[in-house]
């Protein structure tokens, strides 16, 4: 590739990032950086009915949007998908030489499935 045509394609890169939209949120302590009809895993929500995210950031093409520290004239719109999914299973294994002490412990942590809709 030449230097010409890499500049070119770095340059339609970058476009391609100024015309995005989307969204710094605050889910239960967690920031998740989401787009228009992303989905995306959260720790489970237990009542997933009232489900309202802290917008931090709000990025629309070349518009930035910085809240402090949340912004309020910013609307998102979530779709429940799951509201309980397993995630994979994390193995955790103890052993100590010599005395014969070995520990197996499980663990398989819950999320919910989220379906970013609308940002707006």
């Amino acid at each position: 590739m030449k230097k010409t045509e890499l500049k070119a394609t770095i340059s339609k890169v970058n476009n391609m990032e100024k015309q995005k939209k989307y969204a710094v949120i605050r889910i239960q302590g967690h920031q998740y950086k989401v787009f228009e009809r992303e989905e995306i895993l959260v720790d489970k929500i237990s009542d997933t009915g009232k489900i309202e995210p802290e917008i931090l950031l709000f990025v629309d093409g070349a518009t930035v949007k910085v809240g402090k520290p949340v912004l309020t004239d910013v609307k998102i719109k979530i779709k429940v998908l799951a509201e309980v999914e397993k995630g994979k299973k994390i193995d955790v294994l103890k052993y100590k030489a010599k005395s014969r002490y070995r520990k197996h412990i499980g663990f398989r942590p819950k999320y919910t499935r989220l379906l970013i809709e609308k940002l707006s």
